[in-house]
């Protein structure tokens, strides 16, 4: 017979009434949760991809949850300054925040030094959309599709830039695996967002813009850009006439990009539930999907578990793209 028996019993026993008395208590919380506003960190300035989906979504989730979400754009750094709030402020529900492939998958592939972790210091809630991504020029530019496009880069290498969102995010992946997919180079223009790479686009300062497709097909539309080529299954409806990545043989570069909410790790599974579900119910109203899909973005809405494996996907490969190209944070 153990003589200490009874000891463990009774710790055993002051456990058990610990661990329960959490369970009510966040319990409680998450059915009190929310009352006050909820702030939503957008890690890039106005105008970009990033900001649309957000600004559209915050809106109609609002709704659901019977208190305001507030966005608050907090750009710089390819994401990460915004990112690294996110990651520690209090898991409480109140803060969360957008997770792009640049936040949670180039950045820190391109710069394991960041103060944040992708896969350890954000509880994910869902992946709200994914949307195309596009090279586009400005009409100056003296090509009329993307062979006359690629024709040019071969004759004069060097000559072109490219602008994007900024060093290390999606776009300069998507432009630097175009140029070892397709032999040809571009120089690098990095912008604190979206936004104002393509303010100076649309201006002339800049020739070529990667982007993603939402906060680009404006200008497009317009007939303030030219887009060339798409990343996406299948041509765009609004852009019958420009190709896929893969129709003109440069399937590695045909990958869409994804938006999603992410809250800090260890965030109450009951509050990333109800956030998701006000989510996805916001993401049902057909107006917001109509909007989505007029701007090359498609609604999803999946689970914590399987945005969580998504993010993960998406890392590994991001991390193996850097290694195998040499991309290095100061390009």
């Amino acid at each position: 017979m153990n003589p200490f028996g009874h000891v463990y019993s009774k710790q055993f026993a002051l456990s058990a009434a610990f661990a329960l008395g959490c369970m009510a208590a966040g319990s409680a919380a998450a059915q009190a949760y929310p009352n006050k506003a909820i702030r939503l960190i957008i890690p890039f300035p106005p105008g970009g991809t990033t900001d649309i989906v957000g600004r559209l979504v915050a809106d109609r989730m609002g709704r659901e949850l019977g208190q305001s979400v507030i966005v608050d754009n907090r750009g710089g750094g390819g994401g990460a300054i915004g990112a690294n709030e996110v990651a520690h402020s209090a898991p409480d529900g109140y803060i969360i925040g957008m997770g792009t492939v640049s936040t949670m998958a180039v950045n820190p592939a391109c710069n394991p030094k960041l103060p944040y972790n992708p896969l350890r210091d954000f509880a994910p809630i869902t992946n709200l959309a994914i949307v195309a991504n596009v090279i586009a020029v400005h009409p100056s530019v003296q090509v009329k599709d993307f062979k006359e496009f690629l024709a040019m880069l071969k004759a004069k290498p060097g000559q072109m830039s490219y602008a994007t969102s900024g060093t290390c995010g999606i776009g300069h992946m998507i432009g630097e695996q175009f140029k070892v997919a397709s032999g040809t180079f571009m120089l690098h223009i990095p912008y604190r967002g979206a936004g104002p790479a393509l303010n100076d686009v649309v201006a002339g300062q800049v020739p070529v813009i990667v982007d993603n497709l939402p906060s680009s097909m404006p200008h497009i539309l317009a007939g303030k850009l030219r887009a060339l080529v798409v990343a996406w299954p299948k041509r765009i409806d609004q852009l019958p006439n420009v190709p896929t990545f893969a129709e003109v043989g440069l399937k590695e570069v045909n990958d869409p990009a994804w938006y999603g909410l992410v809250a800090p790790a260890k965030t109450p599974d009951a509050i990333t539930t109800r956030l998701r579900d006000a989510a996805v119910r916001a993401m049902q109203d057909k107006e917001l999907q109509e909007r989505f899909r007029a701007n090359g973005a498609e609604p999803l809405g999946n689970t914590p578990a399987e945005y969580t494996a998504q993010i993960k996907r998406e890392y590994e490969k991001a991390v193996d793209i850097v290694k195998r190209q040499g991309i290095k944070l100061e390009q």
